[in-house]
């Protein structure tokens, strides 16, 4: 890979240069019942590490640490054919059926509840989706009534009987899921989707003011529809919802790595485009309300997509799309989160999807548990990104990509916490071979010290954890560089992610 330009980089930090507050729902993910995300990950009674409500403690320990501020269920393209009631009451009484999206079995032995406990588990905020697919918009309203409303009207009493007489309280709803695609169960074109949510939109809020709700947008900007779809929809739903959706999931089966290792151009014109639309629908509507962005399904697959891995062949938790992770696929999810930086001021939601064995930076056996690469930089991100994004200058050197030109060889964000008097900044070196100095500088004022540095390197792009090899491609602390007149030098590896804790 060949370097144009001076090999040194410049990072320039200003506290006052401000994208906008950082919205804690950025860092969210998503369960689906597909696959052994639910069975065998979550829920697993027969683990020697299951707790007395089913739930793995291994699984739940690694989840607070990635800190999910939201948690997106239960689907997917599984909800455009679940119906709710299945999965309450008593669980002796529970059908079992058959879930024709992933060619499974669903017992129903987790539902709404168990899910809300979960949450509480791992202290995230659920985030339900209600099915508009088969679902009907009475259907939508039912669950809304059986989540939030006060014991006293049918629903309501039926949640009370199952034992949670106090109500659940779910804010965030979403409006079905991909119901532009041809493959979701019951499809709909964009205006007839677009009617159907918006009258899903009023009764739910009916039954509960306060909630906040997703607006389906496009599943990927390679559909044909996209950006007509959200464009339409948006125009019919614009005064009934606070987001509207994009997904987007990465991948290199070319084995083009310097291409992908340059996706963050990709991701943000999919959100500089979807940023226009909404623009325009505003001004169409002469409106004062703003709708922002939910990329409420987003990671790395590429490897486990192909049509066997997608079909369960009818079994109960069948081994379903269980990606294993290698560092280039880290270092994109940690440009990834830097879009979301970048782009704070539209997005203000983000799903990891998933997040236990589907496409998930956590692996299970019965009895042990694997961190993936990407489970790091979501943690460095979830831990250290708050307060304030920042818009950040860089001056780096370039390098050819076959999909987006020239590339510079970093990819940065930074954020600034007032409150906390701290900061941190996120750095990508996209570069296979070379190893890049670079010097950080702040502006406004010189920070106190950089506290601590972590970081994600290796040497082959394509080193992965595994069972047997644990520890393979995981965060480590390095030598924090120290701070001299306002002035920080470090020297990134090749194929390496890094993120500053600064005390301000």
């Amino acid at each position: 890979m060949s370097v144009s330009q001076s090999s040194n980089a410049y990072i320039y930090l200003d506290t006052n240069r401000v994208i906008s507050p950082i919205s804690p729902l950025l860092f969210s993910g998503f369960a689906e019942h597909m696959g052994r995300s639910i069975y065998e990950g979550i829920y697993d009674p027969a683990s020697p590490h299951a707790d007395e409500r089913g739930l793995r403690k291994d699984v739940l320990a690694a989840l607070r640490e990635l800190n999910f501020r939201a948690m997106r269920y239960p689907g997917g393209n599984f909800l455009s054919g679940y119906r709710w009631l299945d999965g309450v009451g008593p669980r002796d009484q529970r059908p079992r059926r058959r879930d024709l999206a992933w060619q499974s079995v669903e017992t129903n032995q987790f539902g709404t509840n168990e899910f809300i406990e979960f949450c509480k588990a791992v202290h995230t905020e659920p985030m339900l989706g209600v099915n508009l697919g088969t679902g009907t918009v009475q259907d939508a309203a039912n669950l809304v009534e059986y989540c939030n409303a006060p014991a006293g009207t049918q629903y309501a009493d039926l949640r009370a009987s199952h034992g949670y007489h106090e109500p659940h309280g779910v804010k965030y709803w979403c409006l079905g899921n991909e119901m532009d695609g041809s493959w979701q169960i019951g499809h709909l074109e964009a205006a007839e989707y677009a009617a159907k949510a918006r009258e899903a939109a009023k009764m739910m809020r009916w039954h509960d003011p306060s909630i906040k709700l997703v607006l389906c947008g496009s599943s990927s900007l390679w559909m044909a529809t996209y950006p007509e779809w959200d464009r339409v929809v948006l125009e019919w739903c614009w005064d009934q919802v606070d987001y509207h959706s994009l997904h987007y999931y990465a991948g290199n089966p070319e084995g083009d790595t310097a291409s992908f290792l340059a996706s963050s151009a990709g991701f943000e014109a999919y959100l500089d485009t979807l940023a226009g639309v909404l623009r325009y629908v505003k001004a169409k509507h002469r409106s004062k309300h703003d709708v922002y962005l939910s990329w409420d399904e987003w990671n790395v697959w590429y490897k486990a997509n192909k049509p066997a891995d997608m079909q369960g062949g009818w079994a109960e938790a069948p081994h379903l799309i269980e990606e294993v992770y290698n560092l280039e696929d880290a270092l994109v999810v940690a440009q990834w989160m830097n879009v979301f930086l970048r782009k704070s001021d539209v997005l203000k939601i983000a799903c990891l999807a998933q997040i236990v064995n589907v496409i998930a930076p956590i692996l299970t056996t019965r009895d042990a548990l694997l961190k993936q690469s990407t489970y790091y930089p979501f943690v460095l991100f979830s831990k250290l990104a708050a307060g304030v994004a920042l818009d950040v200058a860089v001056k780096a050197p370039l390098y050819p990509t076959a999909k987006f030109g020239d590339m510079p060889l970093l990819d940065v964000s930074a954020s600034y916490d007032e409150a906390a008097n701290a900061g941190a900044v996120f750095i990508v070196n996209r570069s296979q071979t070379d190893s890049v100095p670079v010097e950080l500088r702040w502006q406004d004022r010189a920070p106190q010290r950089i506290a601590a540095a972590h970081q994600v390197a290796g040497a082959d792009p394509k080193a992965a954890n595994s069972f047997e090899n644990p520890n393979r491609v995981v965060a480590v602390k390095v030598t924090a560089p120290a701070i001299s007149e306002g002035r920080a030098s470090l020297t990134l590896p090749p194929l390496s992610f890094t993120a500053l804790e600064v005390v301000m």
